[in-house]
């Protein structure tokens, strides 16, 4: 049990605004299934409750992503927690607003990263035994806190500025072992080719849906027998093609605008197609802003032969690059299916800290592209290699490196924006520090007698 989504009232928390009974308020709260084990409350910040399974989560989502905790992660979890909460509830004070599709553009970055990793969307869905659209209803309340909080930090530090002499300053003051590394950058040109399907391939995944409508309008079956033998949603089709209630943003945009629209439980809807593939839909129920479906989803299977023509068209492409009858910038803007590169004649862009740039760490690269530019010198292309793109679909690809600055002691006259940004993270770093600090001694907080020995980085956590 989990209150990440918990509403966040809007009032000043005062430490005379709440009874000496908070803790058993919350307590209270806590909805307890006769079936389960109990859950605790170990902290209120408050009106909010931090309870024991928060802390295991995160714990547990730690050990997943390698995270190593400087100190007791019995002290340091729970105070993560509760700082978090002080900074939601600051937005709900300033009304900060995150809308659904910024929410669903960074799970979807995130679901495009995991798809990266392990290799496709199948492989996500097994290994995490739910579908793609599970996998964004359980990410959405945690990244709506993620940037509920991202945004109040920003509007915090939004004046902090720091001058050309503040810079010169630190890093004059600093030891000659404490100047810091710049680590290595790379600036990388990229051309993609996505195997395209067949034309046979959809008609017969088409007519498959049509025949599924045809056989449940008829009454020979249920859609959610046809979907439990055939869609190819591996997390809903063991329900039967079901989806619990579920809010526009958190759909495929296409999908989206057919479910909406569907109003009668008993028809079945048009075929819909997706980037996940094609599907059929019908209506189960609608819940104010959310909608609850069954689906049905087929994929076209992109032939071994057409992956293979595609390489073998890319190679040529390749080879007259090299004999210089046309440049790989000419040959991006004009060939390349990447259309976040295509109109920058190929250059990748990375986002820091808001600000977009073509450089790139080795680290912020997607996998198999950094694996490729780690044997180049600048100037050279790649040969031809198979990744997933950021929207999940396997492309042939190749890369040029550009540019090559290894890592090095920072000099300020030619990494003075590298120092300006250690500078102002630092000033950002303390006022945030500051503004915590002052922001618990206004704040009702509350916890177990276990917590009060903790060595904790806020002061005023124990009143």
């Amino acid at each position: 049990m989990t209150y990440a989504g918990m509403s966040l009232q809007a009032g000043r928390l005062g430490a005379n605004s709440h009874s000496n009974d908070s803790l058993t308020k919350a307590t209270k709260a806590v909805t307890i299934n006769p079936q389960s084990v109990v859950d605790e409350v170990i902290w209120v910040v408050g009106d909010e409750p931090i309870l024991k399974s928060d802390v295991e989560a995160m714990r547990l989502q730690s050990e997943l992503e390698g995270v190593k905790w400087n100190g007791d992660p019995d002290c340091i979890i729970p105070e993560q927690l509760a700082v978090q909460k002080l900074f939601l509830h600051q937005a709900a004070i300033d009304s900060i607003d995150i809308s659904e599709s910024e929410i669903a553009s960074e799970i979807e970055q995130q679901i495009n990263y995991w798809i990266q990793q392990i290799g496709s969307k199948e492989k996500l869905e097994e290994y995490r035994r739910q579908s793609i659209t599970q996998i964004r209803q359980q990410m959405h309340d945690d990244f709506k806190n993620r940037l509920l909080i991202q945004e109040m930090k920003k509007k915090l530090v939004k004046d902090i500025a720091v001058t050309p002499g503040d810079v010169r300053r630190y890093f004059e003051s600093l030891p000659a072992d404490s100047v810091p590394t710049v680590p290595t950058t790379v600036e990388v040109e990229i051309i993609t080719m996505l195997p395209r399907v067949s034309q046979e391939e959809i008609a017969k995944v088409k007519n498959d849906l049509r025949d599924y409508t045809d056989r449940v309008t008829k009454g020979e079956t249920s859609f959610a027998t046809l979907a439990r033998l055939y869609s190819e949603d591996p997390g809903s089709a063991r329900q039967g093609g079901e989806m619990d209630y579920t809010g526009r943003g958190m759909f495929d945009p296409a999908f989206a605008a057919v479910a909406f629209n569907l109003t009668d439980p008993k028809k079945i809807s048009k075929i819909v197609e997706t980037e996940f593939g094609y599907h059929i839909i019908q209506l189960i129920d609608k819940r104010g802003d959310k909608v609850k479906v069954r689906h049905i989803l087929r994929k076209p299977v992109v032939s071994a032969e057409v992956v293979e023509a595609t390489r073998v068209k890319m190679d040529s492409l390749l080879t007259d690059i090299r004999d210089g009858k046309f440049t790989f910038e000419d040959a991006a803007f004009h060939v390349s299916d990447d259309k976040d590169t295509r109109n920058n004649k190929g250059l990748m862009v990375n986002n820091v800290n808001n600000e977009r740039t073509s450089r790139f760490q080795m680290r912020d690269l997607p996998t198999e592209v950094a694996r490729q530019v780690e044997t180049l010198k600048p100037g050279e292309i790649s040969n031809v290699f198979e990744m997933v793109n950021d929207r999940g679909k396997k492309v042939c690809a190749i890369v040029k490196l550009k540019n090559r600055v290894d890592a090095h002691k920072a000099v300020i006259t030619e990494d003075y924006q590298v120092l300006k940004n250690v500078v102002l993270a630092k000033e950002r770093e303390k006022f945030l520090h500051n503004w915590v600090v002052n922001k618990i001694k206004n704040t009702y907080i509350r916890m177990e007698n276990q917590y009060k020995n903790c060595n904790f980085e806020y002061q005023g956590w124990i009143k």
